[in-house]
């Protein structure tokens, strides 16, 4: 069969690939990006299905604007208003399937074959994978501990004019780094000085740990004047109540809004309608800050957990930098001692002792770092997460 063309720009998630070898018994896996379905709270779940069913089922089961359900869109409006962006309204957003739609939507309403989009290096591997479906040259800029570096960026924006920028400036998958307030901000400016879109991908930034993380780009693009036309901001309740029901949203200027309605159009018609005036029913019934509360605390002490056992077991042959939030920590081996220092080598060995990462290169568009993992500490409970880096250990001595 003659497929087309741009299928030669991708290949198939190494994420995905590497599910396939976890089907051995016993196995401890710190690889995936899921949130633990421990989490979920089912009883709230459930409780706002019946209540979008029993109010208006009509309108819960039925066909529904492509824009989004106008309950769950004012409820989302709300929830942005909780996190410091108080001035988004219901038509400022629209609903997608899942915060990955917004990705596809982007690269359909954005992307020309041959144009560049700059992401942090490492970043989100689908984000990748999406954008050169599109054509796209994708163009890696530095993160450190802080987030994007931002003489970097402007220096790539400068050179190459790209469609668009990507970031994940709070609690990053994969790399776990925050951006700070100060190069936020510069972030904004820089938007608006080069006329150039930036993307800010937010699932994680409910989940911190201790203090909450610096307000988002879509939040302080109200003290950078003319930011917000040229920001875009993803939001998910995948990570914080459910990847099942796949609720994102796209917030917007109304141009480029009107262009990813039109795409969403072809694609899917709507995001469920069920789903979404589910959704909104959880949302009205204010059960979110309690399942944060809940997910925060948890998730901290297995992040504290793992870095902990890290340390004990492996020493200075890894390096990393304390996340303050999300799902993740960023490893890299410093080969210290004689130790591998290339995570490739090392996932094989993982496996045989059972345990399972993901190595770092794939999050790479460019200049792949060999030496880098990522593991995700939201899955496994504190007992497991010794036993799994015992585990990496011994696969480290193997």
């Amino acid at each position: 069969m003659q497929f087309a063309k741009r299928l030669d720009n991708v290949e198939t998630s190494a994420i995905r690939e590497l599910f396939k070898l976890l089907g051995k018994p016993g196995i401890i896996s710190f690889a995936g990006g899921f949130p633990d379905s421990a989490m979920f709270d089912v009883a709230g779940i459930q409780e706002a299905a019946n209540k979008a069913l029993t109010e208006n089922a009509g309108l819960a089961l039925q066909y529904g604007a492509t824009e989004g359900f106008g309950p769950l869109r004012e409820q989302l409006a709300a929830f942005m208003a909780t996190k410091g962006a108080k001035d988004v309204y219901a038509d400022n957003l629209i609903v997608t399937t899942g915060s990955q739609q917004v990705l596809d939507l982007l690269g359909k309403c954005m992307i020309s074959p041959g144009d560049k989009v700059i992401v942090e290096g490492p970043t989100f591997l689908a984000t990748i994978q999406c954008f050169r479906l599109y054509g796209a040259e994708v163009i890696s800029v530095p993160v450190d501990a802080n987030g994007v570096i931002v003489e970097a960026l402007e220096q790539l924006i400068a050179e190459h004019q790209p469609k668009l920028v990507y970031l994940i400036p709070t609690f990053g998958n994969p790399s776990g780094a925050t951006l700070s307030l100060e190069r936020r901000k510069r972030v904004l400016e820089l938007a608006v000085q080069y006329k150039t879109l930036v993307v800010e991908d937010d699932p994680y930034g409910d989940l911190y740990f201790d203090a909450p993380p610096p307000a988002s780009l879509l939040a302080l693009s109200s003290e950078v004047l003319g930011s917000r036309e040229w920001l875009a901001h993803c939001g998910s309740l995948s990570k914080v109540l459910s990847p099942g029901l796949r609720i994102g949203w796209l917030i917007a200027n109304a141009e480029l809004l009107a262009k990813a309605v039109m795409c969403k159009q072809f694609s899917d018609a709507h995001t469920s309608t069920f789903a979404q005036a589910t959704a909104a029913q959880y949302l009205l019934a204010g059960h979110m800050p309690a399942t944060l509360a809940k997910m925060r605390k948890v998730y901290a002490a297995r992040a504290h957990t793992m870095m902990h056992a890290l340390r004990a077991e492996l020493g200075d042959a890894v390096s990393f930098t304390e996340p303050q939030g999300g799902l993740f920590l960023w490893v890299k081996l410093t080969g210290q001692g004689g130790k591998l220092a290339d995570a490739n080598v090392l996932a094989k060995k993982a496996i045989e002792q059972g345990v399972a990462f993901v190595p770092g290169a794939p999050f790479f568009s460019q200049n792949p770092d060999a030496s880098t993992l990522r593991l995700s500490f939201a899955t496994a409970d504190e007992d497991k997460i010794r036993e799994g880096v015992a585990r990496l250990a011994k696969a480290m001595a193997a």
